[in-house]
């Protein structure tokens, strides 16, 4: 994120907004709308002064979060993918998704009005999180992993879906469950109900 003055950000002040960006994330998955913004710069390690400086109103820091946390989920791909085979790739990264979505229900209210007065963030953040499951996608189907006819953005509605039902930190387990079920769906072959 661009200092407001335009000045480039010294390396310790982007270190600094990654702490507390990283910091309330967390914080906003763990304490919700309770979050306090004394507490997140306390977790990240910064003084309450360091934290106004940057994001002088709590709805600055939402955005920011929610920006930060969107573009990085859209980076995990080429490091995972690196590590894993694809299909095992996005499945950790579905997991990572559960915890993105924990931080954005916690701050959902002021999320709500942001996504309201700017129509373009929602739909920059389907297309940065679609292009990352494209990504997994392409390289499961290369790899003989998963069915060429599921698409990108079905996988990401499908796991949106889980989300709905079971978003709630408590049901971790059970979305947990529900995306074990949508890889096997996922990784079914071709033939569809060979054999019927």
């Amino acid at each position: 994120m661009p200092d407001p003055s335009g000045r480039p950000v010294r390396a310790d002040a982007r270190a600094n907004e990654d702490k507390l960006l990283a910091a309330a994330a967390l914080a906003f998955a763990r304490d919700g709308a309770a979050a306090t913004l004394k507490q997140i710069a306390k977790d990240a390690g910064v003084g309450i002064a360091t934290l106004y400086r940057r994001f002088p109103t709590r709805e600055q820091l939402v955005d920011a979060t929610y920006r930060y946390e969107t573009a990085r989920l859209g980076a995990r791909t080429s490091p995972l993918l690196r590590e894993l085979p694809a299909d095992r790739a996005l499945r950790v990264w579905m997991s990572e998704v559960l915890d993105y979505l924990a931080a954005k229900h916690g701050m959902a209210d002021t999320l709500k009005a942001l996504l309201r007065d700017d129509e373009r963030l929602g739909s920059q953040t389907r297309e940065q999180l679609t292009g990352a499951v494209e990504e997994f996608r392409l390289a499961a189907v290369a790899q003989g992993a998963f069915r060429a006819d599921v698409s990108a953005p079905d996988i990401l509605m499908s796991l949106a879906g889980v989300t709905l039902v079971a978003g709630a930190v408590a049901q971790r387990a059970q979305a947990e469950r529900l995306l074990d079920l949508l890889m096997d769906g996922i990784t079914r072959p071709d033939r569809w109900g060979a054999g019927d």
